[in-house]
């Protein structure tokens, strides 16, 4: 059986087309990569919100906590060493929302592998890599609530750098 609907390319036209996306992949190559938590377009500055104090939290347990309202819940976390965007006078603490950014469903943490997960699809999201999905059905990385530590301990939210599931926009009504 014959198709009629199939269009010849040609030569010239295939060539023109190999051009420009030789020419796409080379500009490409030399815009620098940034960490995809660095071009979040939907942070916004929320009022900070005291959660805790630095002497409240233990190495590894999960404190519940909820920002940037009481519609939001989270988990602040002292994970035990240094992380990218961890704050505390050892760099290691960091709070997300748990609600998972794929259908909304509450994330519970997994102290072996300091992961937050999600009992509805299963995502899977690293708490030692700024709640970036390493498994699952999420479209996007966990929200991470920006913190804040005074001289006297006091953790203070400032912001969080992705959509809260469920919100059309970081912004408080």
């Amino acid at each position: 059986m014959k198709c009629d609907k199939l269009v010849d390319v040609g030569r010239r036209q295939f060539l023109r087309g190999g051009v420009f996306g030789a020419t796409g992949a080379a500009v490409a190559t030399m815009i620098p990569a940034t960490p995809a938590k660095a071009q979040s377009l939907a942070r916004l500055d929320y009022p900070s919100n005291r959660l805790a104090n630095v002497a409240d939290l233990k190495a590894n347990e999960p404190m519940d906590i909820a920002y940037p309202d009481a519609d939001s819940p989270g988990v602040l976390l002292k994970l035990g060493s240094p992380v990218d965007g961890g704050a505390g006078p050892d760099g290691d603490i960091v709070a997300f929302s748990v609600l998972c950014p794929h259908k909304g469903w509450q994330l519970t943490y997994h102290a072996a592998d300091k992961t937050l997960n999600c009992p509805g699809h299963y995502s899977r999201f690293d708490c030692e890599a700024g709640g970036q999905q390493t498994w699952g059905h999420a479209t996007q990385n966990l929200p991470q609530f920006l913190l804040r530590v005074d001289d006297k301990g006091d953790i203070f939210a400032e912001g969080v750098d992705e959509l809260i599931y469920g919100r059309l926009s970081n912004v408080l009504a």
